[in-house]
């Protein structure tokens, strides 16, 4: 029997579980995920300290921690030292980006998608690689020979973006989401824990909750890791390693300064953390000096061709220290078995023909001049990025919600998307949207959606 009543004692959680059947902790687990997919419990919730509740149910406080850690990796649950466990604020938001289902005339404001200008280069570079005697070639394996020549352009690639790296530490993937997962599923392992930024990109929480890898939340000074809890993290949760996007973070359009990249490779040196830095928006983003320059020996980087060419291409290139890259080939073989012969060449041959420069060119001409237009329409606002980001970081004026504006803009027939795809665990979500300013497929369009969104913000 409980040792104390709990007739009039008031608990945010009372669950009811049969004791005759078998895996106590995983029927706990079960019902605690249910109460919170059915909204009875709610994000931000604190659940009654473990020994209380095993006390309530009259079972093992080695049972409820069981079912507790379940949910934890499910990233359901957020528990801080001190604090106690609560149902995290993005335990119910939505974290895919990419709609699958008709838009219908909803304008485009929510994937970070890059301006479309660059694109018939592309189907002319396309229509002669597949006009060439050989071009049946390109839809078979790989071969080694032109794997070679492919890591050439990858190097290039790499330099461009402040890397020296050497043809055998590169690997490619399927894009920078795949990549992200197979450096997770090869270096990682179920419960090991990686600091992020509070909001992160959505695909990194939806890769390490599908591996049951924990994300810790980084407090946030003057939008930026804050040094102080990033320590405290290190010291205190067991962290393995670290994420971060240094140019053009997503959501939030913030570039780290260089002070705050020294910081994180010493603290890797330091804590022996792996580095996964994500340099998917450093092409567009004014020249910086990347944190695997400054602790290479610990550092992935993940450089994506999708935001800085098209998306389409379905490449990027991984730049790992030898000591990673073994177990990240092998998980990439296990996800992919290969990538894309057709879409490597036609990348590879963007890179050196110079035809990359033109595309960036475009890129960077063109996003600076939406850029523009959304300065001119929220003029008044907190909306925070540069010009050549080809999304903005949109702080809501009041106490409306991210998710109540993102759903009163789509009503209205823009799609936006809000803070609560970003939060990580008990961080509790900006009010604040992440415009894509690029989506929209003519600069009209464009202006349309961000009428639309003045008129919500001015009701």
């Amino acid at each position: 029997m409980p040792f104390n009543s709990f007739e009039n004692y008031p608990m945010s959680w009372k669950p009811v579980i049969d004791k005759s059947k078998k895996s106590l902790y995983l029927q706990l687990a079960r019902q605690l995920e249910q109460d919170i997919i059915k909204s009875r419990l709610l994000p931000g919730t604190k659940l009654p300290p473990q020994r209380e509740l095993a006390d309530y149910l009259d079972i093992n406080v080695s049972t409820v921690s069981k079912a507790f850690r379940v949910c934890e990796l499910k990233g359901l649950l957020s528990s801080t030292i001190g604090r106690g466990t609560f149902v995290s604020y993005d335990a119910l938001a939505n974290n895919r980006l990419l709609s699958e289902g008709n838009t219908g005339k909803l304008i485009e404001m929510g994937a970070t998608v890059p301006e479309k200008s660059s694109n018939e280069l592309l189907l002319e570079l396309l229509k002669t690689m597949l006009s060439e005697h050989d071009a049946g070639k390109w839809f078979s394996y790989n071969r080694p020979a032109d794997t070679i020549w492919q890591k050439d352009a990858a190097v290039r690639f790499l330099s461009r973006c402040g890397l020296a790296v050497s043809h055998e530490n590169i690997l490619f993937s399927n894009g920078g989401q795949n990549g992200l997962t197979a450096i997770l599923a090869g270096l990682f392992h179920y419960g090991d824990r990686i600091g992020v930024d509070a909001h992160t990109y959505s695909g990194i929480k939806t890769s390490a909750a599908a591996l049951g890898i924990q994300l810790i939340p980084i407090k946030q000074h003057n939008d930026e890791m804050d040094l102080d809890s990033l320590i405290n993290a290190c010291k205190n949760s067991g962290m393995k390693g670290i994420y971060v996007i240094p140019a053009h973070h997503n959501p939030t359009a913030k570039t780290m300064s260089l002070e705050k990249r020294k910081d994180i490779a010493r603290i890797a040196n330091e804590y022996d953390l792996i580095v996964i830095e994500d340099g998917t928006y450093q092409f567009m983003a004014e020249t910086i000096t990347p944190v695997a320059s400054l602790v290479p020996h610990r550092t992935i980087y993940v450089a994506s061709l999708s935001k800085s060419v098209a998306p389409g291409l379905r490449l990027a290139y991984i730049a790992s220290p030898p000591l990673y890259r073994s177990e990240i080939s092998e998980a990439l073989y296990t996800l992919n078995v290969s990538v894309s012969p057709l879409m490597t060449e036609l990348s590879s041959r963007v890179i050196v023909s110079g035809l990359l420069d033109d595309i960036i060119q475009r890129h960077r001409t063109n996003t600076k001049e939406r850029n523009l237009i959304v300065n001119r329409y929220l003029n008044q606002l907190d909306c925070k990025g540069d010009l050549c980001c080809i999304f903005r970081w949109l702080k809501l004026p009041g106490n409306i919600s991210g998710l109540e504006f993102e759903r009163n803009a789509r009503l209205a027939g823009v799609q936006v998307y809000a803070a609560q795809r970003f939060a990580v665990g008990t961080t509790a979500p900006e009010h604040a949207v992440r415009l894509a300013v690029c989506a929209p497929e003519t600069i009209t369009e464009l202006e349309t959606g961000l009428r639309i969104l003045k008129e919500l913000l001015e009701q």
